[in-house]
């Protein structure tokens, strides 16, 4: 959905006559509309207003005369906005360009001199075809992600909710493996809510943040008298998530002693209260989650390992942010919704630096600290749009996706370590980078590479 500012949609005018472009914002005012004289301002102005509908004159600077600017123009578009409506407008012998355009991806053209009430009939069918587009993909993504709480467009992932939707229905006990931060009990939560449990409770512990000494009667809960302190009897977690669902968080934190009373838990269903004598059966499905490796705490001692083995009976992999393609972004669009309801706060989105930051971000805390960033950012943003420096990534690298860019520092790259491996030898680093010593001594050339040259080098040129 294009960026609203005034509840209105936005259209993107891209046009360099500034006659022209007083006339259509002044014809469009039902529209929130933006200005762009040029390719570079219009990338600029469509990464922060995100428009559905844009109208691009071909003739744009520094070719007015020619349309191989414009026609960067719609590649550059339809590469950061896919879904996006080109309208491209074209001088009266501009009719076999238009048709190029069009198969470019363009939605539509339209010949000069502007007649402001066919163009409008144009623009106002592109946002028709752009909304019956985007219910449709609301509609898939909804029927492709029915797992609630789980915010993604990461393969990964998506392959993860079809494992989890096949663990649901059954009563097997999984545990989710992960960094601390990634969703373990987002996603412990979507299981129970997929599963014939769904209408009972979901208890979460937090074996971590529970004292060793206390532990215990927090889990199996404990009678009367049972200690100092305890002045009448008190249900469990365990026993409170009967017919529901059991979220054992950090198990690799639960001590020792105690992995004993919960692995005979497991096996036999049945749990006696702290001071009681009495065996209780509980029905409950049980989740673990984890930070750590729980195969080398079982190799060192620290965890058992026939409770290792009770509790994998089924694992779950959980990537962490840094490797979920396209998720960084995603995340942080959805959290900037959520607090700005929450805090009241008039935010319309990222400043094309933001996205950079966040994009290249490694985000050692995972989702959590996303959430935490973007929560800070909504609070303390000056503007309508949240800088990099309100997510407090001012330090964060700069992000990169320009294709020539990318090779250039690909082949700088591979030159430096062709030379290392044949100690400057030139003939034999052009011929293992599969390329001929003029080439080789071009590119030297062209990235300004200095070549210290040996005897074997002169030995072999």
């Amino acid at each position: 959905m294009s960026r609203q500012s005034s509840n209105k949609p936005t259209l993107l005018i891209i046009e360099d006559d500034r006659g022209l472009q007083s006339q259509l914002r002044w014809h469009f005012d039902q529209y929130e509309t933006i200005i762009a004289e040029n390719r570079q301002d219009a990338i600029a102005a469509l990464r922060l207003h995100e428009a559905s509908v844009i109208i691009q004159d071909l003739g744009l600077p520094p070719d007015e005369d020619g349309v191989d600017e414009g026609f960067k123009c719609i590649q550059d578009i339809l590469r950061i906005s896919p879904t996006s409506k080109i309208i491209v407008m074209t001088g009266k012998t501009g009719h076999e360009h238009a048709i190029s355009a069009i198969a470019m991806g363009a939605y539509d053209y339209y010949q000069k001199p502007v007649d402001p009430g066919t163009l409008d009939l144009i623009v106002q069918r592109a946002f028709h075809i752009y909304e019956l587009e985007e219910d449709n993909r609301r509609l898939h993504i909804t029927q492709q992600e029915p797992l609630e709480g789980l915010i993604t467009n990461d393969p990964k992932m998506l392959k993860i909710c079809r494992q989890l939707e096949k663990i649901a229905p059954t009563t097997v006990t999984c545990t989710l493996l992960g960094e601390s931060g990634t969703g373990k009990e987002v996603m412990a939560r979507a299981i129970h809510q997929i599963s014939p449990r769904r209408n009972k409770r979901f208890v979460a512990i937090n074996c971590a943040a529970v004292p060793e000494n206390l532990i215990e009667s927090e889990l199996f809960g404990y009678e009367k008298g049972a200690f100092t302190g305890a002045n009448k009897t008190t249900v469990g977690k365990v026993e409170t998530a009967n017919e529901g669902t059991l979220f054992l968080d950090e198990i690799g934190d639960m001590p020792l002693n105690l992995q004993s009373k919960l692995l005979r838990f497991l096996q036999e269903r049945v749990i006696e209260r702290v001071g009681g004598r009495t065996e209780i059966p509980v029905d409950v499905r049980v989740i673990c989650a984890t930070n750590k490796d729980l195969q080398k705490m079982v190799s060192e001692g620290t965890f058992r390992e026939d409770l290792f083995y009770r509790i994998c009976e089924m694992t779950v992999d959980i990537p962490p942010l840094r490797l979920r393609h396209g998720d960084k972004v995603l995340l942080a669009r959805h959290f900037k919704m959520k607090f700005a309801a929450e805090h009241s706060q008039n935010i319309s989105g990222f400043t094309p630096d933001a996205i950079a930051a966040i994009e290249s971000y490694n985000w050692p805390g995972n989702i959590r600290e996303m959430e935490n960033k973007v929560k800070r950012a909504v609070i303390m943003a000056d503007g309508k749009y949240i800088t990099r420096e309100d997510m407090g990534l001012a330090d964060a690298g700069e992000l990169s996706l320009n294709l020539r860019h990318v090779r250039q520092a690909a082949e700088q790259s591979a030159i430096m370590r062709a030379l290392v491996m044949t100690d400057n030898n030139i003939s034999a680093a052009a011929k293992l980078l599969g390329i001929t010593r003029p080439t080789f001594y071009d590119l030297i050339k062209k990235y300004d590479i200095p070549v210290a040259h040996n005897q074997t080098n002169h030995d072999n040129d």
